[in-house]
Parts: structure tokens; sequence; C-alpha cells
């Protein structure tokens, strides 16, 4: 099931992300300035990422399950509700760090707390759906119909990771380095 596996590895590259930010909130919290420009480089790419991987994603396979599992129907509206919550808090976030990087007044102490509650909500959000949307797909979908959705992903789903390096260098560096969750 390939399709799975691609699921799997954009998980697991998420949760890296979501690594480097958390080194970040830890730096923050310690009363260090962490590197702002970096996190809102990791903030644009995961932005950049929902907005054309995720999005599309969820709404095919809640498409494609609402006939095959009436019961997904709640999941579904569930993970969508969270991901539109994710999408405000980063929206937040990356209010905050341009009035950071232009100098502005902002509480770090507000920042620090409203990163942490983005680290867990996506974290939260990651975990549904590997353990909720995953088996349902596992379940539900026979090769044709994996194939189906992987044909219907958007044609760059691919080439992210490509896109990570050669774009935000710093971030990538800061993302091989961080722990796979799938190596442990």
């Amino acid at each position: 099931m390939p399709m799975l596996t691609q699921l799997r590895q954009d998980h697991a590259n998420m949760a890296r992300l979501l690594h480097v930010l958390q080194l970040k909130y830890k730096t923050l919290a310690d009363g260090d300035r962490p590197n702002f420009r970096l996190i809102r480089e990791v903030v644009d790419y995961i932005l950049d990422y929902m907005n054309g991987f995720t999005v599309p994603l969820e709404r095919i396979c809640s498409d494609q399950l609402a006939g095959k599992a009436p019961e997904a129907e709640s999941l579904s509206e569930r993970l969508t509700q969270d991901y539109q919550h994710l999408h405000e808090q980063l929206m937040r976030l990356s209010q905050d760090i341009d009035m950071i990087l232009m100098d502005g007044v902002m509480p770090m102490d507000k920042f620090a707390e409203d990163l942490k509650s983005y680290l867990g909500s996506h974290r939260a959000y990651l975990r549904a759906e590997r353990e909720k949307l995953f088996p349902l797909i596992r379940e539900h979908f026979d090769e044709d119909d994996l194939k189906k959705l992987a044909s219907e992903m958007p044609e760059n789903a691919e080439s992210e990771l490509a896109r990570l390096q050669e774009a935000y260098p710093e971030l990538y560096t800061e993302f091989r380095d961080a722990p796979s969750p799938l190596s442990s």
C-alpha cells in the first residue's frame, strides 16, 4: 500500500518539523531568544503544506470514506474542525512572528504559550489521523481505491521535501537533523 506509506512518511516529516519548533519553544522557555527567522520559515512551510496538500487530501479521503464507511463522517467532521483550529493558531503565530521580526511589542510569554498550544494541538491532530483515519483507510480501501486516492492527490505532494531543501536551506538542515518518528 504505497499510498499509506506516503501518508505515514508525510506524518513523519510533519513530526520532524514540529520537533524543530519544539526546540525553538524550549529555547524561548529557557529565557533565550530563538531564531525567529527559522520559526518564520517553519510556519510558512507548514501553512503552504497544509493549504497545498493537507486540505485537498482530507477532502478526497472524506469523500471516498463517506461512501464506504458512514461511521467515518463524524471523524471527518472532527478532523476538519481540528484542522481549522490548527490553521487559526498557525495564522496567529504567523502574525506574532511578523510583529517580532519588525521589532514590534510582543510579550514573549504569550508567544511561548501560543507556540506550546499549537504544538500540542498539531500533535493531537496527527495522532487522531494515525490512530483513527489511517485504520479506516486500511480497512475500507482496496488497492484500486488507494490508486484512485494517489491519482487525485496534489501533483506536488512528492516534491515538497525537495522544495523545502531548496527554499529553506537552514530549516532543511534542522529538519534533516531532527529525529524521525519512523525510526523510533
